[in-house]
């Protein structure tokens, strides 16, 4: 379900439309107004409404949240899988993105280099 998807609801005394985060705005906002004129009953009703519709949007976020990590997961995934070793190969010296160290395979020490 997207963050996209429209919802008809039929609450207390009327019927709305619109996307999770509309409804548990707009039931959030009427019991707030039933609150400050003493509707007690009605604003508990909205505020129940409210809820579900923020437990809707909790949901999303966290389906989308578990999305985004798979995504990572498989990416990091084919990023080492790319060459077999998971380890980029020496290039001008330096390997895995580090300067060889002086005697290390692949490089000469320095007094070899100066000699040549």
């Amino acid at each position: 379900m997207s963050r996209n998807h429209v919802f008809d609801s039929n609450g207390p005394d009327m019927r709305l439309r619109g996307t999770a985060q509309q409804l548990f705005e707009k039931y959030l906002q009427l019991g707030r107004d039933a609150t400050g004129v003493g509707d007690r009953v009605m604003a508990e009703s909205y505020f129940q409404h409210a809820e579900h519709y923020f437990r809707i949007l909790n949901a999303m976020n966290q389906q989308q949240q578990q999305h985004q990590h798979r995504r990572h997961q498989q990416a990091m995934a084919e990023a080492e899988a790319g060459d077999g070793s998971g380890e980029q190969p020496e290039v001008n010296g330096h390997a895995n993105g580090h300067a060889l160290e002086p005697g290390q395979e692949g490089e000469a020490p320095p007094e070899a280099r100066e000699q040549a």
